[in-house]
């Protein structure tokens, strides 16, 4: 018995039990449609039409067995409509660091479910290391990540850059003056995100290519937490840029640059070498790389 024998019989119950009908709407032959009937009575050992000549009409077990093969037959379809648009619209597991996440990752989606609908896309947000991890188990088809991954398990494909910007309350000390000496810098007290973060990764990188360290007054999870307090004058918070423009352009922080330090870094796109990537991540994949190019920069709010 195969999907063919129960679209034959699907055909035959639709029509009446009219072969003749049955053969034509599937462009087949009467005697063939015949046989495949015979060939399943046969098959399950029962008799699904009680024959009248030419016409047929359903029997018992014709009528069980239509029950199953309307389901049947429907399950299949299913199955062949999902698989063969498998590559274009099978769900995509996607992860994004904090700040990716809620810098972008929104506009992101929003965007590719725009351009391609009825696409699925299932998003994590969280630190770069468990998504590193996510990405090895195959519970991510790919991660948006800060800063590049060296591991030879990963490729590492850099998408867009950016930079960390110095914020501290306004005051007659900085007026007119953006621009600080490292010494002034070392100075402050520092509100940063936490340890482990991409955010901090480049401050600390930075700071240590100067050849110093710093211990913050604030560490926390989130931007929003480090932007009200530097917006009440306990420190100098850095944070992505993008993330603190309202504040900038409100006038509630004043950017400073500290003098021979450098900031910027490189977003980066990260999956498994070996990775099989479906037509639909790599459509996902080139959104984000011409993403600043394609649609408008957004600056957003620093929620995070």
């Amino acid at each position: 018995m195969t999907i063919r024998h129960l679209r034959i019989f699907m055909a035959v119950c639709e029509h009446g039990g009219n072969v003749t009908k049955a053969a034509a709407s599937l462009h087949m032959s009467q005697p063939a449609v015949s046989l495949a009937i015979r060939e399943l009575e046969t098959y399950y050992g029962v008799q699904l039409f009680e024959r009248n000549g030419r016409h047929l009409k359903i029997a018992e077990a014709g009528r069980r067995l239509a029950a199953y093969a309307v389901s049947i037959t429907g399950t299949f379809d299913d199955m062949e409509e999902t698989m063969r648009c498998w590559e274009t619209s099978g769900p995509l597991h996607v992860g994004a660091s904090i700040t990716i996440g809620s810098q972008f990752l929104p506009s992101y989606v929003s965007a590719f479910s725009a351009r391609y609908p009825g696409s699925q896309v299932k998003a994590m947000v969280a630190p770069g290391a468990l998504l590193e991890e996510k990405v090895l188990m195959n519970e991510l088809d790919f991660a948006l990540v800060e800063g590049a991954v060296h591991d030879s398990a990963f490729v590492s494909r850099r998408y867009m850059q950016d930079r960390l910007a110095m914020i501290v309350r306004p005051s007659a000390r900085h007026l007119n003056r953006s621009v600080i000496t490292l010494e002034e810098f070392r100075a402050m007290p520092f509100l940063l995100r936490e340890k482990g973060s991409g955010t901090r990764e480049v401050f600390d990188n930075a700071v240590e290519k100067a050849g110093f360290s710093v211990e913050p007054v604030w560490e926390a999870y989130s931007t929003t937490a480090l932007l009200k307090a530097a917006e009440q004058g306990l420190g100098a918070a850095v944070l992505p840029y993008r993330m603190v423009v309202p504040a900038l352009q409100s006038g509630r922080v004043i950017e400073l640059v500290p003098e021979e330090l450098d900031f910027t870094r490189s977003f980066h796109i990260i999956y498994q070498k070996h990775k099989h990537l479906t037509a639909a991540a790599r459509n996902f994949i080139q959104l984000c790389i011409d993403y600043e190019m394609d649609y408008p920069l957004i600056h957003h709010s620093g929620l995070e």
